[in-house]
């Protein structure tokens, strides 16, 4: 099952296959755009076991996307696994200052200097 929908500054797509589901996200997770998200994706996570969050194209997030996917990352804890891919730079920052990457699990990991 795809399904993808656009909300003003925020692409989302879906894939599910059985118990696996993958989240593309493109664009802006703030204020305006994290309720659809939540509203979405939330009720998809019942029975899924692999949570896969593509960041590659996500340019912006605020507190309000970051407690979406704690939300996410409470349910995966609970019943299977969630994995962030690819975030840029300016949204791995806000993961490091957050704390939200020592309870994400992130890759490609980016090495320590």
């Amino acid at each position: 099952m795809k399904i993808s929908m656009m909300r003003e500054g925020l692409e989302i797509s879906f894939s599910k296959d059985e118990t696996k589901l993958t989240v593309v996200l493109k664009g802006r997770l703030d204020t305006s755009t994290s309720p659809e998200l939540e509203m979405e994706m939330i009720p998809m996570l019942r029975g899924v076991t692999e949570l896969t969050m593509e960041l590659a194209e996500l340019e912006f997030i605020t507190s309000a996307g970051l407690r979406v996917l704690l939300q996410a990352v409470q349910i995966m804890k609970a019943q299977g696994e969630m994995t962030v891919m690819n975030p840029n730079s300016e949204v791995r920052e806000v993961f490091d200052i957050t704390g939200f990457s020592g309870i994400l699990t992130i890759k490609p990991e980016i090495e320590a200097d």
